[in-house]
């Protein structure tokens, strides 16, 4: 579904991506693993459209999509959950819910927040209430819910477990098994990169913005060196 083939991107003067290339097979999960400031996030921003390349390929459906702006890569199905969760505090929590439907404007929405509600219950019952009012734990259902409702084929999810009691965080990657078995296909940044990878079919380790390293996610999990490195074993 996505192939990311000798990508490069910069913040100035400075490259953050050395050429990086990965590769997301249709109806998988894979992580990236690596530590703060590895280019993670840049990779998924620049797969997402927001952050510009300077050098490299991205093909979703085998499609070029390097030159296609950001909201058209929405309107194709790549939708991303940033990091820190960037909701509209004011705004209730299905308001930032249909604000996630932005490129469906004509499409009947009903169903689409029912689902959403089924799959996060606590937000049904806050429905009414403004985003910023809410836990952490809530805030991320929340964004979660959000790009959902964009009816992503590809869901680009940048550390949804930042900040999450432990129960939180299990309950939150049980939530991303339960969205691939729906069929999504997911690719995933994740702080706690053991508990990732175990829900994960593919990994890729990258460190000063290149991959180091890269097989099925418990070939990773057997890694002596990634074992040390990235998962505190």
């Amino acid at each position: 579904m996505l192939r990311v083939d000798d990508l490069r991107s910069a913040y100035g003067r400075i490259e953050a991506l050395h050429g990086v290339s990965v590769q997301v097979a249709r109806g998988e999960i894979v992580t990236l693993v690596g530590a703060n400031g590895a280019g993670k996030t840049t990779l998924l921003r620049a797969i997402s459209g927001v952050q510009p390349i300077t050098g490299g390929t991205v093909r979703f459906d085998g499609e070029a999509i390097e030159t296609t702006p950001s909201h058209a890569r929405v309107a194709l199905g790549i939708v991303q959950v940033p990091e820190g969760r960037q909701l509209f505090g004011p705004l209730s929590v299905q308001d930032n819910l249909l604000l996630g439907a932005w490129t469906r404007r004509s499409a009947d929405l009903r169903s689409d927040l029912q689902r959403v509600y089924g799959l996060f219950p606590m937000l049904a019952a806050l429905r009414a209430n403004p985003a910023g009012a809410l836990s952490g734990g809530q805030q991320q259902m929340l964004a979660i819910g959000r790009a959902l409702m964009a009816k992503p084929r590809l869901l680009l999810l940048d550390e949804p477990s930042m900040g999450l009691a432990p129960i939180l965080i299990d309950q939150m990657l049980s939530t991303i098994a339960a969205l691939q078995r729906d069929g999504l296909t997911i690719l995933l940044v994740e702080q706690n990169a053991n508990a990732a990878l175990a829900i994960s079919d593919r990994g890729y380790v990258i460190e000063t913005g290149r991959v180091t390293a890269a097989g099925a996610a418990r070939e990773l999990l057997a890694n002596d060196r990634v074992r040390a490195a990235y998962l505190g074993l």
